[in-house]
């Protein structure tokens, strides 16, 4: 079983909002998911991100890797640099 970060969509039309969870790659992208570790949302000025850090290391040190999306979201959070310490 690979466990993956990504996003989840919610929202309605035109106005997305993310969650950022744990989930099996094989399950589908809004479907279910392990955990959610934060939020994503494209629609604020800038960007609204928040993360639940603690939760992120538990789970990168299980196994967990993230999507290229939340990979970029990561970097700019300071998440990366934090874990290849």
């Amino acid at each position: 079983m690979a466990i993956r970060f990504r996003l989840a969509r919610f929202g309605t039309k035109k106005r997305p909002f993310y969650r950022i969870v744990v989930a099996d790659s094989r399950a589908p992208r809004d479907g279910r998911f392990i955990e959610k570790v934060g939020t994503y949302d494209p629609l604020q000025n800038p960007e609204k991100i928040t993360l639940d850090r603690e939760k992120i290391f538990m789970w990168y040190k299980r196994g967990a890797r993230p999507t290229e999306t939340v990979k970029n979201i990561f970097k700019k959070e300071g998440i990366l640099s934090e874990l290849s310490k």
